[in-house]
């Protein structure tokens, strides 16, 4: 299956194949024009996957270089960032070579902000291998790295050259890894998809139901993305539909320390708060949170967290890069399958932080 992101500057495909990665090579050959490719990794997904990718790089023609650093959240940041760059110039890479982001969320992340901003910008192309990545992060252009203060606040829009997403890799993940992915969907499911969120209904929400309907939850996900992203390639409007349950979930990230909440168990969190609130205030139907919560439920997707402190969280989201002056833009879901913005002075923000 393939996908076209259909941008004017870097229009590009997303191709969506059980046992591509065997043959990432001459898909990288096909979009890429250089000599030397650095693959940006972590140590777990390196050691399951660089040898296989740089193998099949090699066979393409590509001189091939690896670096990798310690997998999660907390690498994040800008000093795994400095030794990306420390790297790519001692094994000299040039304006003409390329970086595959071969990994999770952290990993296309990184590695997405180093290639942009590497002498000005090198092409690069996401090979995402978890869900979270495959549904998400690894499409739209957006990198960056965390701060001690905030999630994503350093960061850059650069569109890659191409995604090549293997469902096959995700039984490799763990059964919590393979979950929080689901926060995603469920996301996908409720600003856009009605057809994906009906597909959801019809699974008992099992690991097992997961991976053998892989393709089409990777399928709608990203066409959902693709389609929003397209429209609005920036974030000035509708884009900013993809951040429903991130504005709190990012704060639930930052305050409980980078990793110990997985990202698609935050969102999952930051959905039902905020739908809470906002089905409290007349602004959502009545029962849609309830919707939310069973749908988390049933994949494993936790609904709260704890300790849960309103003053810290509320610190955290005037971090945030949607706060615009003295109010914030968050998402709510009006009916289910569509999205709308909704600005929350500051000082009114607490309300929604409230149990």
């Amino acid at each position: 299956m393939k996908l076209h992101v259909d941008l004017n500057t870097n229009p590009y495909d997303i191709v969506i194949e059980r046992g591509a990665l065997a043959n990432a090579g001459e898909w990288s050959r096909s979009i890429l024009n250089c000599q030397k490719i650095a693959i940006i990794t972590d140590n777990h997904v390196g050691g399951l996957y660089a040898e296989k990718v740089k193998l099949s790089l090699q066979a393409a023609g590509f001189e091939v270089v690896v670096f990798d650093f310690l997998e999660g959240e907390a690498s994040k940041n800008l000093t795994t960032v400095n030794k990306a760059y420390d790297f790519l110039i001692d094994n000299h890479l040039t304006r003409t070579d390329g970086i595959v982001a071969l990994g999770g969320g952290v990993v296309g992340d990184l590695a997405g902000f180093v290639a942009s901003t590497y002498m000005r910008g090198i092409p690069f192309v996401q090979i995402p291998t978890s869900l979270t990545a495959q549904v998400d992060s690894s499409i739209g252009g957006k990198t960056g790295v965390n701060t001690p203060k905030a999630k994503n606040i350093v960061g850059t829009f650069a569109q890659p050259k191409g995604v090549l997403i293997d469902p096959d890799v995700l039984v490799t993940l763990g059964q919590r890894e393979l979950i929080e992915g689901m926060g995603e969907v469920v996301k996908y499911g409720l600003i856009d998809d009605i057809e994906l969120w009906n597909l959801l209904e019809t699974l008992d929400g099992s690991p097992e139901s997961i991976l053998e309907n892989a393709e089409a939850i990777i399928y709608h996900s990203c066409d959902v993305k693709r389609r929003i992203v397209v429209e609005d390639e920036f974030e000035g409007g509708v884009r900013m539909y993809l951040n429903f349950g991130h504005t709190i979930g990012h704060a639930i990230e930052q305050t409980a320390g980078y990793g110990k909440v997985m990202h698609g168990e935050a969102v999952a969190i930051g959905m039902v708060q905020i739908s809470r609130v906002a089905e409290k205030k007349g602004l959502m139907p009545a029962g849609m949170t309830d919707n939310i919560m069973a749908m988390c439920d049933k994949f494993g997707l936790p609904t709260d967290y704890e300790p849960w402190k309103v003053d810290d969280l509320y610190t955290a989201l005037t971090h945030d890069k949607k706060a615009r002056g003295k109010a914030i833009k968050t998402v709510i879901v009006p009916k289910l399958g569509s999205a709308a913005i909704n600005q929350i002075p500051l000082e009114e923000m607490k309300d929604y932080l409230e149990k």
